[in-house]
């Protein structure tokens, strides 16, 4: 989940019964992964020294290289897996379906530009209800509030995931890219948005009034994601959307605004704040800690 889940790994199919763009895409699928995300990240991080929504609280060299480590650590244990088992990859394990034939979309036949959107907004809804369930379920939530911890939010917050929830995160993903024999494409388009959409939403970016009311009903924008990062339970589990908004409105987990205003919320986890939610070594042990 969220900009962290990065696995620049694929496999080249050995076999050509896939169609000849699935192959390109297995092929390509780490270049235009990891050069869309480098692209969306500069982006994110010069608007928002231009337009910035808060002041920090924090430095952002000790914040960044912590959320920089928690991706470096995360890809590398990414990497690894995808090393013992070249399946554990997104867009790999829509190739082997494909090869294979595995899968609902396959025993049924559907294909095309129609099943690339129902795999792209049924992975989007699988996100949101693995997001609600790591605030539900006390074990999933000691590794999620690592993300939480970060007081201050700008675009490197998307990145700032523990490396376990990460590999958790992949085993659900593969799995139900296997069960429902998702296509490729579908797979690459949205690991692509959902990285892309995951530090827009994060980023410290004070967008005009109207732009937000134009895109709220569609996408998940910086000022409603904020609500889910603010210091108060009731509003940190609310807004669990990633890309599109319409699961929390559909699942009446929905805050259009904290009780603070935007300027005036606290962000994080409450108890004394110190330095430690800045620090890499800490973020990596949080889990560890009593709740």
């Amino acid at each position: 989940m969220g900009a962290c889940d990065v696995s620049f790994h694929s496999k080249s199919p050995g076999n050509t019964h896939i169609p000849a763009m699935d192959t390109w895409i297995l092929s390509h699928a780490n270049a235009l992964r990891m050069s869309t995300f480098l692209g969306v990240l500069l982006a994110m991080c010069a608007l928002e020294a231009t337009f910035p929504r808060r002041r920090r609280n924090q430095t952002r060299s000790a914040r960044w290289v912590t959320n920089a480590g928690m991706l470096v650590l995360a890809t590398a244990l990414v990497r690894v897996m995808a090393f013992l088992a070249p399946v554990l990859a997104g867009v790999a394990a829509a190739g082997l379906a494909a090869e294979q034939g595995w899968g609902l979309f396959h025993q049924l036949d559907f294909a095309g530009w129609g099943a690339v959107l129902a795999g792209m907004i049924f992975l989007d809804f699988a996100i949101w209800a693995q997001h609600w369930a790591t605030h539900r379920i006390p074990l999933l939530w000691r590794l999620h509030r690592v993300h939480h911890g970060d007081r201050d939010l700008d675009a490197t917050s998307a990145l700032r995931f523990h490396p376990l929830e990460i590999a958790l995160s992949l085993l659900l993903k593969v799995a139900l890219v296997l069960a429902l024999g998702l296509p490729v494409l579908a797979v690459l388009i949205f690991e692509v948005l959902l990285n892309a959409c995951a530090m827009f939403n994060h980023a410290n970016l004070a967008l005009p009034g109207w732009l937000d009311r134009v895109l709220r009903p569609i996408l998940v924008t910086p000022d409603m994601h904020r609500v889910h990062h603010s210091i108060h339970r009731d509003e940190h589990d609310t807004n669990y959307g990633f890309c599109l908004s319409l699961w929390d409105r559909l699942f009446r987990t929905y805050t259009r605004e904290p009780r603070g205003g935007h300027d005036g919320m606290v962000l994080g986890l409450k108890g004394p704040p110190g330095e430690a939610s800045e620090k890499l070594g800490a973020s990596l042990t949080r889990p560890f800690e009593p709740l």
